[in-house]
């Protein structure tokens, strides 16, 4: 194992890879627990569909990709986290309405101009291989930023994540954390595509919260164990994918799929 991952270094692809994906996994571990907590496990799904949408409409436009993906998933972020309480039309039935339509866009966009590309199936299901040294160091300097807000402000994430109407009552500026979190998610979400997949990038964002609240009942506990079982799964997942020459992304998830089920039978012994 302590092998495998030393000759990783040895592959500048793999090098980028371990790279991105660690602080990628670092800041989507972070931001899940505060998207649990607000009930929207499935915004990660739903806005990784838009974000490929937006993607192929940067194709048409033969434009970059993260310049028109992320104000997009942006826009639907912000739209999503301040939505009324009490709305006609359920949360969950928005976040599916928008992502399949979105999805179906994007594939009638390039089926239309120019047919399903290598390039648009990689963004689908992710490849390291697509990985350039400007994404890498876009994400580390984005991971960092969005860590740096976390934590600096990490209190008010608690206050707007667990209730809106308490962190009103103290004093939190409610609108700004929900689009300072919707801001962080978009760039994750954008910014993981290309390695994890616009089909797979919601479960490095959802599952190591699920599994951290599992056992953990206090939010500081539930922040740490969550970023680091999501950057153990990731490194397991790509050593993995490195070693049996599987895809990488369908390795992490299925590795974080594992650590779930270990957490919930650890839950039921602890139960006991």
């Amino acid at each position: 194992m302590i092998d495998c991952i030393l000759s990783i270094f040895e592959y500048d692809f793999m090098f980028r890879a371990l790279v991105t994906g660690v602080a990628l996994c670092a800041c989507a571990s972070v931001i899940g627990v505060s998207l649990v907590l607000k009930h929207y496990s499935m915004m990660g799904d739903g806005l990784s569909h838009v974000g490929f949408g937006a993607l192929c409409f940067s194709v048409v436009l033969n434009a970059s990709a993260l310049y028109v993906s992320i104000p997009i998933v942006l826009a639907c972020a912000f739209v999503l986290l301040n939505l009324p309480g009490k709305t006609k039309i359920q949360k969950d039935s928005i976040i599916a309405v928008m992502s399949t339509a979105a999805l179906a866009s994007g594939v009638m966009i390039i089926s239309v101009t120019e047919g399903i590309n290598t390039d648009i199936c990689n963004y689908l299901f992710g490849s390291i291989l697509s990985l350039t040294d400007e994404d890498m160091y876009i994400c580390l300097i984005s991971s960092v930023l969005i860590l740096l807000i976390f934590f600096m402000f990490f209190r008010n994430f608690f206050s707007v994540g667990f209730d809106m109407t308490f962190a009103k009552v103290q004093g939190v500026n409610v609108k700004l954390f929900n689009t300072i979190l919707a801001l962080m998610s978009a760039l994750v979400i954008v910014l993981g595509m290309k390695m994890m997949g616009a089909l797979l990038i919601s479960n490095i964002i959802v599952v190591p919260a699920i599994c951290a609240m599992m056992i953990f009942k206090s939010y500081k506990a539930v922040v740490f164990h969550s970023l680091i079982a999501s950057m153990l799964c990731f490194l397991i997942g790509l050593v993995l994918s490195f070693e049996l020459s599987t895809p990488t992304g369908a390795s992490i998830v299925l590795i974080n799929m594992l650590s779930l089920l270990i957490h919930f039978l650890l839950k039921l012994l602890l139960n006991r």
